[in-house]
């Protein structure tokens, strides 16, 4: 019994050590999707959409309304106590103009359903392409979210760059703890997005073979 007991704990230690090994891997390559740098800057949408929950991001959004790179912007994940006439300085020579081009939702709590508040919206108002504005280290989950809600739509990444999150990432214990989170949301993201897909195709062929 005692021998059965090491070889099997001996299959978990190694079972382990491949999980870790892999994890490790994946999170170098995940990096490489982080962006370093903006592009496509000078690329017309038709709308902007700010994700909340980082600094920076409605700012940036704000700035690139009053560029005229989009006519609308959509702010997701608002509090729901958030005035959007706040966001903009009383002596902006343009706060009136800005802010009629401006709405905001309030259901997101998450990722997910900033996707799915931001596809609604999109919908609503006949929106086929956006500028998505985050923090560069969550674009990757962000576009992965929001291009399975919005399969049809034309998603350009303008992502924001908080000081706190260095470059070299490996230095630094939180901007290496937060890379890791945010590659274990990730990860978690694609699976579930995988299924659904998985799910949806399986309905439709079933539909299929119902109907012939």
């Amino acid at each position: 019994m005692t021998v059965v007991r090491s070889k099997a704990l001996r299959a978990a230690l190694i079972i382990a050590s491949l999980l870790a090994l892999g994890w490790g891997v994946g999170l170098v390559s995940y990096v490489q999707l982080v962006p370093a740098s903006l592009g496509n800057k000078d690329v017309q949408t038709d709308a902007i959409v700010v994700l909340t929950g980082g600094s920076g991001r409605i700012d940036e959004g704000i700035s690139l309304l009053a560029q005229g790179r989009a006519d609308q912007l959509f702010i997701s994940g608002m509090g729901p106590a958030v005035n959007i006439a706040t966001l903009i300085a009383t002596d902006e020579p343009n706060r009136g103009a800005l802010l009629e081009k401006i709405s905001g939702g309030s259901e997101a709590e998450d990722t997910p359903g900033n996707a799915v508040e931001t596809a609604k919206w999109a919908t609503a108002n006949n929106v086929k392409s956006i500028r998505l504005v985050t923090a560069a280290y969550h674009m990757p989950r962000a576009l992965s979210e929001l291009r399975h809600a919005m399969p049809d739509a034309d998603i350009i990444a303008h992502p924001v760059f908080p000081e706190q999150v260095k470059a070299d990432w490996w230095r630094y214990p939180g901007t290496a703890s937060l890379l890791a989170r945010e590659y274990t949301k990730y990860l978690f993201s694609t699976l579930r997005n995988r299924l659904t897909v998985s799910d949806n195709t399986r309905a439709d062929h079933t539909t299929q073979a119902i109907n012939a």
